[in-house]
């Protein structure tokens, strides 16, 4: 064997994981518990990357609710 190679309708890491409101939603509850959880040394990068998914995750969760 020569390495990994995909294969048609496999997963791969460029293909975005799908999930459900309820998913999202525990999902945010989740980021939200590490984010409180930080420590005061966290570095910056880790911090801003945490705060921006969830408020991808907010702006998912409010357009779900619009539309439904």
């Amino acid at each position: 064997m020569t390495g990994f190679r995909s294969h048609d309708g496999q997963f791969s890491d460029r293909t975005p994981i799908k999930r459900t409101l309820d998913e999202k939603k525990r999902l945010l509850v989740q980021l939200k518990e590490q984010q409180a959880g930080l420590k005061p040394w966290v570095s910056d990068t880790i911090k801003i990357a945490l705060a921006r998914r969830i408020a991808d995750l907010e702006f998912e969760i409010a357009g779900a609710r619009k539309r439904g």
